[in-house]
């Protein structure tokens, strides 16, 4: 695959060719306390989280996380069940220094690649045509862990991934920055940077 990168640039593989996927744990709102065992609840993935966390909002005790699945730094977590097609499969790159642990309703993708690339990728339109393929369910959608194996990745080298990085790094900052620009030219800048996004990791695959 290396080899591929190097003479191509890019390779298109399936997740499962760089990852392994596991299923989240089972720990529930309840369990939730003040200090502890770091962890991420699926439904933070909807109201806090976005393209990577370094701190966690909440913790569980020691116990609990025994019982848990534990995401380590670089893992992606994933929610994969939700309300609707737009929001399943959510995700964020876990950069924190403590493991982490996980609760249900999740992925934790443990891969070889650059997190923040891949957490890009998994919020571009490209992933939502994929999974949307996958999705099933009424009023619960949901992707199942599984299935997220044959997802397909635009993979360039890591040193590509990186410099990709960089840029939508400063064009999600600038985006986000609510300090400067109205909330109509925030809006307009959303919209450029999905743009960009999207162009800058949409690969078009090589004829053989």
């Amino acid at each position: 695959m290396k080899l591929c990168q190097y003479v191509f640039d890019v390779v298109f593989v399936k997740l499962s060719d760089i990852a392994t996927i596991t299923r989240g744990g089972n720990f529930q709102k309840k369990d939730f306390i003040d200090t502890g065992v770091p962890c991420i609840h699926y439904g933070q993935m909807y109201t806090h989280f976005g393209i990577y966390a370094t701190e966690p909002l909440k913790y569980i005790s020691e116990d609990v996380a025994k019982k848990s699945k534990i995401a380590v730094k670089n893992d992606i977590v994933m929610a994969v069940t939700s309300e609707n097609v737009e929001d399943v499969c959510k995700c964020t790159a876990w950069l924190g220094n403590e493991n982490i642990a996980v609760s249900g309703h999740t992925a934790i993708i443990h891969h070889n690649q650059n997190a923040k690339y891949l957490s890009y990728y998994f919020h571009t339109a490209m992933f939502f045509a994929q999974k949307k393929r996958l999705a099933h369910g009424t009023k619960v959608i949901e992707v199942t862990p599984n299935a997220l194996n044959d997802i397909i990745i635009p993979l360039p080298s890591l040193a590509e991934q990186k410099r990709i990085v960089g840029i939508l790094d400063r064009f999600d900052d600038f985006c986000n920055d609510i300090s400067t620009g109205l909330p109509a030219e925030i809006e307009a800048r959303k919209k450029q940077y999905e743009y960009y996004r999207d162009k800058l990791l949409n690969f078009k695959k090589i004829e053989k």
